[in-house]
């Protein structure tokens, strides 16, 4: 038998919320297999199963667990499942009519420090999120509390709520088309953006036949597979201590830089948008070695909680030969995006009228206007373009 306990996750907390189980109770699991869900302050973490066996819940769902606690356990055999506590309630708090009389008992909900910076973020207030008759609200709670004041339906609304919440086992009507789970995900974060962000967008044109080029020879040099994804991400990375507000965050009036470039880089494989995070931009290679893990995982779907977390700029690459351009989402959380279109064959006249070909592509940057503006959007991209030919 193996116990399963909280480590610690950060530095900020002294206890986590139970926000999902992942496997269910007595159910089988594999070493390595995620098995719950605890938010943090900061965000929220998977556990894994650290051995194969059937695994017990000892923790209960919507309940605080310190580091170090009792979440799980796992079993060799199918043994008897033991229950999980129940829920503790939260307590009653007396409610006050107009003569200041208290009476009706009106339970008091639980708001999670991610949910807590959401409201603050998103002027949502206290009694706008008790209204909802939850015992635990959560951020995505917030985020469909702003939804609906833009007019977004009951339905919608729905795929929001936490797992244990959403009717997922109703078949879908007939010649309706039931999203995926990553699907729902990037519905929510495209919501949030376009709700919350005022998003600005400058592009230009890149020559990008040299970078091509150069790019074949950095292959060999590393034996890695170069392209122009690592050479962008490696050269945003670059500019970081030049524009560090470009890899800041904003909280209300305020914005918070990053201590380190870490570039999220978009896979869509058909089946939904993944945004894997590249943190160790330290190198070429090491660039590189990411971005081939990452295809590999995105062909399967197969992304671990940390690959997807944690991003403070991102790369979005376009490769259809026929997009020209592409305004990409300004992820929550984030303040720029870029986008790469797919190079193209572009004539050149020259002065004497003959004329060459070259190649270009279309480079675009969206930007939250809160803390960045057009001047400082053309500053970056010609220091991006500089970077690149260096």
């Amino acid at each position: 038998m193996a116990d399963i306990r909280v480590p610690k996750l950060n530095n900020n907390d002294t206890e986590y919320l139970v926000v999902e189980w992942l496997v269910g109770n007595g159910k089988p699991v594999v070493a390595g297999e995620p098995i719950a869900v605890l938010e943090t302050s900061k965000a929220t973490d998977e556990l894994e199963a650290e051995e194969s066996g059937y695994l017990h819940h000892v923790a209960a769902l919507d309940t605080w667990i310190a580091p170090g606690a009792l979440l799980a356990r796992i079993t060799a055999e199918a043994t008897a499942q033991q229950p999980a506590p129940a829920v503790a309630a939260p307590e009653p708090v007396p409610s006050e009519d107009a003569a200041g009389r208290r009476d009706t008992p009106v339970a008091e909900p639980v708001v999670t420090a991610p949910a807590r910076a959401a409201m603050e973020e998103l002027g949502v207030s206290h009694a706008e999120v008790a209204s909802l008759g939850l015992a635990v609200i959560r951020r995505t709670d917030v985020e469909a509390l702003v939804r609906g004041r833009t007019g977004q339906t009951a339905s919608d609304a729905t795929e929001d709520a936490p797992a244990e919440e959403r009717q997922d086992t109703q078949e879908p009507a007939a010649g309706a088309h039931r999203l995926s789970r990553v699907q729902r995900a990037v519905a929510r974060a495209v919501t949030t953006s376009h709700a919350t962000i005022p998003a600005a967008y400058t592009v230009v044109k890149f020559e990008v036949g040299p970078l091509l080029e150069r790019a074949r020879g950095l292959s060999r040099e590393v034996r890695r597979p170069v392209g122009l994804a690592e050479l962008f991400v490696q050269a945003v990375a670059a500019l970081h201590p030049a524009f560090p507000l470009f890899f800041a965050s904003v909280d209300g009036d305020r914005a918070h830089p990053a201590d380190a470039p870490r570039v999220g880089v978009t896979f869509d494989m058909g089946e939904g948008l993944y945004v894997p995070v590249v943190h160790d931009t330290g190198s070429l290679k090491a660039i590189a070695d990411t971005l081939m893990r990452y295809r590999l995982a995105a062909t399967e779907g197969d992304f671990r909680e940390k690959d997807l977390t944690g991003a403070n700029i991102a790369v979005t690459l376009h490769t259809d030969a026929d997009v020209i351009l592409a305004i990409p989402l300004i992820f929550p959380g984030t303040v720029c995006a870029l986008a790469i279109t797919s190079p193209q064959p572009e004539p050149l006249l020259a002065e004497d009228g003959t004329v060459t070909m070259r190649t270009v592509a279309n480079i675009g940057l969206a930007y939250d206007h809160r803390l960045i503006n057009g001047r400082d959007a053309a500053l970056f991209l010609a220091a991006l373009r500089t970077e690149l030919q260096a």
